[in-house]
């Protein structure tokens, strides 16, 4: 049992996103961290500096944890935030196998408060604040891929060390690497109001995909082209019910990005539908 603070909260999340690490001047390595609970409810988690979690305390995909958190304050409104204390995180169990391909288990919670589009997530955020979602895309048309910086600002970079030197953390381990391109996918939703989406890619399994194809022995071009693949043909190909979870950013509020992808296979119709 978690036992929480005043302001704190205990909370039962399954994470479902956790985005490629950024180097933060003010919270040392930043993951955004995300999953739902057990109505199907959206929580965002930051800061997490998931590399420095002990061994026991770093989860996976799918994995139920346990955690003693309070809600963001300040200039941070978006309603799904939330600080935890890292050091309370607790994993609840193996994660949720796949069943195999259909994720029927995952999907009880994942898929619980599935929005129709990007454009409803959209009017829902103008109501109730909302920055965190789940959708089907009607279509996913190419994943773009577009050269980017090789390392991270310097003067960013500055910041940090000298963060870390006056927080007597000379040991932290070294930024990650940070990935030289880009992706987005394109695609459009099943919206009358759609007009078509270029949406950056920020799962972490981009980067680590990337990096695996250059410790591989791949040029950048070719390990970029496995992630488009990959991303494209694998995750939204014909055999997969394609979902994309979307949220937005603390420093602009109204651009959306993908954080991960979702993607059981498609179901066969059934006896019943085939009749009907």
């Amino acid at each position: 049992m978690i036992q929480s603070t005043p302001g704190q909260q205990k909370l039962r999340v399954l994470i479902t996103v956790k985005t490629y690490p950024i180097p933060s001047s003010k919270y040392d390595e930043l993951v955004c961290t995300a999953g739902v609970t057990e109505t199907g409810d959206f929580v965002r988690l930051y800061p997490i500096n998931f590399r420095d979690l002990r061994d026991c305390q770093q989860f996976k995909k799918y994995q139920w944890i346990e955690v003693k958190a309070s809600k963001h304050t300040g200039r941070e409104q978006r309603k799904e935030s939330y600080r935890p204390d890292s050091k309370s995180i607790r994993i609840c169990g193996d994660p949720i196998k796949s069943n195999p391909g259909n994720w029927r288990d995952r999907s009880l919670y994942v898929l619980r408060n599935k929005a129709k589009s990007i454009e409803d997530l959209k009017e829902l955020q103008k109501s109730d604040k909302t920055s965190l979602g789940i959708f089907n895309p009607k279509n996913v048309s190419d994943l773009v891929i577009q050269p980017d910086s090789s390392d991270w600002n310097p003067k960013f970079l500055a910041e940090l060390g000298q963060q870390r030197i006056w927080e007597n953390r000379t040991n932290s381990r070294k930024p990650p690497r940070k990935v030289p391109f880009k992706f987005k996918y394109r695609f459009h939703c099943n919206d009358k109001n759609c007009n078509g989406h270029n949406m950056s890619i920020f799962d972490w399994e981009v980067g680590a995909l990337f990096w695996r194809m250059m410790d591989e022995g791949m040029t950048h071009e070719g390990a970029a082209e496995e992630v488009k693949r990959k991303f494209l043909e694998n995750l939204c190909g014909d055999d997969k019910d394609t979902h994309f979870f979307v949220g937005t950013t603390l420093d602009y509020p109204t651009s959306w990005i993908i954080l991960g992808v979702y993607y059981p296979k498609v179901e066969p119709p059934s006896l019943f539908d085939e009749i009907m």
